[in-house]
């Protein structure tokens, strides 16, 4: 038996975050044991009040500690717009654009078969019936611009066409800032079939 089973426990429960190896969790392990006790403190205090005190929004599923977040309560968001994005991340990503004032749909992630993630684990049949209120006239697909965001968003708009409602897509394009000799080829095709 282990004299370090704490240790190894928590480099395990470390290694859990994306991005992070053995090395990296034995890095950050060591690091707060050796050098930062309070802040390994801190660390788990807070994620304990997350675990326990936050939750999914009822409208739009993004994180909240009240029963319904603060962007579906304010009034002065234009009802009429629904943007569907994967996660909690993209929502926080358009918002930090200041180019959106409607409202949310968080999907809390995205088709993919092989993952056996189908339809009803991402929420289709909430966002429909949120998408079908009366309020709604246009649904912004704003998924990823990967294999699975991109089914994601073709089972999404069909759907939602179905029902009789404007779907669009984020447009894809050439980064501001960018030099076309260093943009990947499919950025570049599909900027220009979607020019304007």
């Amino acid at each position: 038996m282990s004299d370090t089973h704490s240790l190894d426990t928590l480099v395990q429960a470390l290694r859990r975050l994306p991005g992070v190896g053995q090395r990296s969790a034995q890095r950050m392990a060591f690091h707060l044991l050796q050098h930062d006790r309070p802040g390994a403190q801190a660390l788990a205090q807070a994620l304990d009040a997350a675990v326990q005190q936050v939750r999914h929004c009822r409208l739009c599923h993004t994180f909240t500690e009240a029963e319904v977040c603060a962007t579906c309560l304010d009034p002065r968001r234009d009802a009429s717009k629904l943007a569907v994005v994967e996660t909690p991340a993209d929502q926080a990503a358009l918002e930090r654009t200041a180019a959106f004032r409607g409202r949310y749909f968080v999907l809390m992630g995205r088709l993919s078969p092989l993952d056996g993630v189908g339809p009803q684990d991402i929420g289709l049949h909430e966002l429909l019936a949120r998408a079908s209120d009366g309020l709604v006239q246009e649904v912004i697909l704003a998924t990823n611009f990967t294999a699975e965001g991109e089914a994601t968003a073709h089972v999404i708009g069909q759907a939602l066409k179905a029902r009789g409602l404007t779907v669009t897509r984020l447009a894809r394009g050439v980064p501001a800032g960018s030099e076309l000799e260093y943009v990947d080829l499919g950025t570049i095709a599909h900027a220009l079939v979607d020019r304007r």
